[in-house]
Formats: C-alpha cells, structure tokens, sequence
C-alpha cells in the first residue's frame, strides 16, 4: 500500500504516519527527517538548512532524487507511508512519473484549524520553528500544497479527516478509512 499523507505543517501528519505505519507495517518516508539526517557539514546539508531555516521549500530536484533512493530501500518494499512530499504540483507530477498515475492507493488528508496549527508547531520547540517560519510555512502550504488535494481528487482517492482531537482517536479515524 502507498499513501500519502497530506495537511498544513502542525496537523499532526508526522505523528500520525508514524503510528498508522507501525501499525500496518509500512515505511515512513518523511522528507522532513531526511533533510533533518544530512550531514550538516556537506554543502547539500547547509543547503537544505538555510531553505528550511526560512521556511520556503527544498527545491523539486533535491527533494525527488533523495525521495527516489529512499522508496528503493528494502523497507519500503511492501509499501509506505510518504510524509512531506510531494508539496508542489511538479513534485507529484515527478512522483506519478516514477510510480505511475495510480502509483497511490489513498491521500489521507488531515485538516486543522490555522490558530491550532500554530500553537501547536511552536510548542514542539524545534529550532527551525520560530513564528515567522511558521506563518511562512502555513502560507507556502496554502499556496502550494493544498491545490494537491484538488490534484489528487478526480482518482477517487483522497479522505479528509480532522487532525484535531486525541493522538489515539485520530489514529483510528485514519486506519479506519484505510482498512474500509
């Protein structure tokens, strides 16, 4: 199974694709984490640092070839769960272009009210979450990543569930929709 998690930064998409991967016993695959991995001494590790530091986007070409070695790994294998990519339509134009336009079986999306969200990013207290990178974030989303739902819809795919309620309860919602 190949899903794709979609949702603002802070509505619990991370969270989430973790619980429902363990408990399917599927890949996580989050950009986040493999920007967060480089080694910060590379070029490419400063790079991706600044770009996220700011709150604007890796740029499409970094982001596919790292994706494309990770979903080559043996653990994905059996399927994953893809957290943070794509976020712009040519990233999930390139990503139908490696996997095929019924590359995904569902696009779970996860809602959240813009005040929760940010309360919530600013509480996890990563450095690269100060406000203004937040309020950045959510617009860059707005912008470019919320017209992926609109994508993904016409394939008969995509489920809306709230992001917002306890970790548990919304775990459930998901896995529900996705064994139904």
């Amino acid at each position: 199974m190949k899903i794709l998690f979609l949702g603002p930064p802070g509505a619990g998409k991370g969270t989430q694709a973790v619980r429902v991967a363990q408990e399917l016993g599927l890949a996580h695959v989050s950009t986040g984490d493999m920007f967060r991995a480089l080694d910060s001494d590379s070029d490419l590790g400063r790079r991706v640092a600044s770009i996220m530091e700011s709150g604007e986007l890796v740029p499409d070409e970094i982001v596919i070839e790292m994706l494309e070695r990770r979903i080559s790994e043996d653990d994905a294998a059996n399927g994953y769960i893809l957290d943070g990519f794509p976020r712009t339509r040519p990233q999930a134009e390139a990503l139908d272009a490696f996997l095929g336009d019924d590359g995904l079986d569902r696009v779970v999306v996860l809602e959240a009210d813009a005040d929760e969200l940010v309360g919530r990013i600013l509480a996890r207290g990563r450095a690269d979450d100060t406000e203004e990178a937040v309020r950045t974030r959510l617009a860059v989303y707005d912008r470019d990543t919320e017209p992926l739902i609109a994508f993904y819809e016409p394939r008969d795919v995509v489920d809306r569930l709230s992001g917002v309620g306890g970790i548990e309860e919304i775990t459930e919602s998901i896995l529900t929709v996705l064994r139904g």
